[in-house]
Formats: structure tokens, sequence, C-alpha cells
């Protein structure tokens, strides 16, 4: 049996001068890096020149930024940015939504499709499989950020948050299994956030928060993330260019967000007014998307003038422009 796991990780990898290195940019990041080069693979095998790869990366790019951070203003705290616009440029101090990030990725596709005479599902089936690595490296960046933690739990394999310090709860007397005692630092973090530091067993001060075992929630997801990249590459390979047009795109966004919707059950709630809701944030957010997805899934192959969709099969043309022209003697 796995015993309790302490997570005393420090989200910061290094000070490099005024600047300062954190795993959640990096691995966030590596998300776009590594998707290209999935991404390059598709569009070759299907004959599709990998120039499109860096058109659409910077298209995405900016969708899943602004789409991210405008999402968590806007669904999760509107009279505060609304009330202070301003803040919404502060994308430093955190706050991204993985539902603004989904609704500037459509539309980032849109755009791309249309500007460059692609079918608008075509790119959606082949770009799901790189956000599907792209929301796994996202959530293990939540887990390196100690951020977006489960409820408390007795599951031998449950993590202790020690830098959650917006879930902490107060001390008491035994200590529950798992259970550890935390401090707050004498310096904040950049971003004007408290960090807090493991105590030792002896003394214990009384007037301790205390970090208590819970779902690693930011896990969950990302091995999701991971199994549904693999399901999804794998029935793209299977079929490539005679991929019924839709279909990638509707099993993604289904088996995504249904997942969110359930895993939702096992999350604290990310803002105090989501505890008078029915449902939380997340899980209100996530039906429209699963309906659509249905949809989707529903029409899916079933356009008889176009039930594969389309893409310039340019492989090697933009290559070619770049070669030197032989002069004749």
């Amino acid at each position: 049996m796995l015993a309790f796991i302490t997570w005393d990780v420090s989200p910061i990898i290094a000070h490099l001068g005024p600047l300062t290195l954190r795993w959640y940019g990096l691995l966030f990041m590596s998300g776009f890096v590594f998707g290209t080069f999935i991404l390059s693979h598709i569009y070759k095998s299907e004959r599709v020149s990998p120039h499109w790869v860096d058109v659409i990366t910077i298209y995405m790019l900016v969708g899943t930024v602004v789409g991210a951070r405008l999402g968590h203003c806007l669904f999760y705290d509107p009279a505060h940015y609304l009330a202070n616009p301003i803040e919404i440029l502060k994308i430093w101090e955190g706050g991204l939504a993985s539902h603004g990030a989904t609704i500037g990725i459509l539309l980032a596709c849109w755009l791309f499709a249309r500007n460059n005479k692609f079918d608008y599902l075509w790119v959606l089936d082949r770009i799901v499989i790189v956000v599907a690595l792209g929301g796994a490296m996202i959530r293990f960046g939540n887990l390196m950020n100690s951020e977006i933690v489960g409820e408390p739990t007795d599951k031998p394999w449950a993590f202790v948050f020690v830098h959650d310090a917006e879930h902490l709860v107060p001390v008491t007397r035994p200590l529950p299994a798992g259970a550890v005692q935390v401090a707050a630092e004498p310096r904040m973090l950049e971003d004007g956030t408290r960090t807090y530091r493991l105590l030792p067993d002896q003394p214990v001060a009384p007037d301790s928060p205390m970090a208590v075992p819970r779902h690693p929630t930011q896990i969950y997801e990302a091995l999701f993330c991971l199994v549904l990249l693999s399901i999804l590459y794998t029935m793209w390979n299977r079929t490539k260019e005679h991929t019924p047009r839709g279909l990638l795109f509707g099993l993604f966004v289904v088996f995504l967000f249904s997942q969110r919707f359930l895993g939702e059950y096992l999350k604290e709630n990310q803002v105090s007014f989501e505890n008078n809701l029915p449902l939380n944030m997340g899980q209100i957010l996530s039906i429209p998307l699963i309906l659509v997805g249905l949809w989707v899934l529903w029409r899916a192959g079933k356009n008889p003038n176009n039930p594969y969709g389309y893409a310039p099969r340019d492989l090697g043309q933009h290559e070619d422009k770049d070669k030197p022209v032989a002069k004749v003697r």
C-alpha cells in the first residue's frame, strides 16, 4: 500500500536575474513545442506542408492564452475584473481557465481555416490530438503549483499539498492521518501570494494551519488527457485523410468535458460563490460543450459532398519556393 505523499515542491525552478523560471510556464510551453512535432507528422502524412504547423501554432498560442485569461476573468470573478480592467493584463499573477482556452482555440482555428482555405472541422480533428497533450502538460503544471486540488480523502495515494495556501484547514488535535502542520514563510512570492513551509516535527506550533491529504486531481486529469491522446492518435493513424469529418473533435469534446464534469465532484471549489450553486462553474461550462460534441459526433462524416474535410495538399510547394533556382549558362 502507498503512504500519503507530502508534496513539498517549490513552483519555482530558478531565479535568473530579474526573471523567475517556473515549472508551470515550462510545462505550458512544452505542450506547444512537443505538439508541433506531432502535428508536423500528421500534416506530412496527409500531404499537407508542415509550413502550416508554424502558422497554426501562432494562432493557437494567442487563442489559448487570451481565451484562458478572459475565461478566468469573466467566468470566475467578473465583478472585480470589469471594475478593474487593467488587472486582466496581469497574467503573471495567475488565473487561466480551461473552458476559456477551449473557446479561444475554437476561434483561433476558425480564423486559421478561413484565412488559409482549410476545412474548419478538418483542422479541429487534427488539432485536438495535440490539445490533449497540452492539457496533460498544463495539469502537470498545476501539480507543480500545488493548485486546483481535490477534496480531502483517506486514499493511500492522496497528496498533502504543503504550498496550497488556499485550502489549508485549522489545526486540530490529534492530527488526521497524513496531515502535516505548515507555517507561513516571512516572504511572499512575486505575485503577492503567501508561501508556506513544512514545520519540523518538534516543536509544533499550536496555531499553525494544517495541510491534509487530498485527491491529486491534477494527476487524474493529466493521465486522462494522455489516454485520450493515445485514443485519438490511434484512430487518426488508421484512417488519416479518410477520417470522418468531425469524428475526432466530437470524441475529444465529449470525453474531455464529461471527465471534467465528473471530476469536479472530487475537487475543491475555486471561488466562494460556487458553494451556493447546485453545480460548480466548471460543470456548468462543461454541459454546453458536451452537447456540441454530441451534435458533431451525430453528423460526423455524413455530408456526402464533404465526408472527410479538406486541406491544401501542398507538401513540397513551400520547400520548393525556398530552394535556389539554378542558373542556365
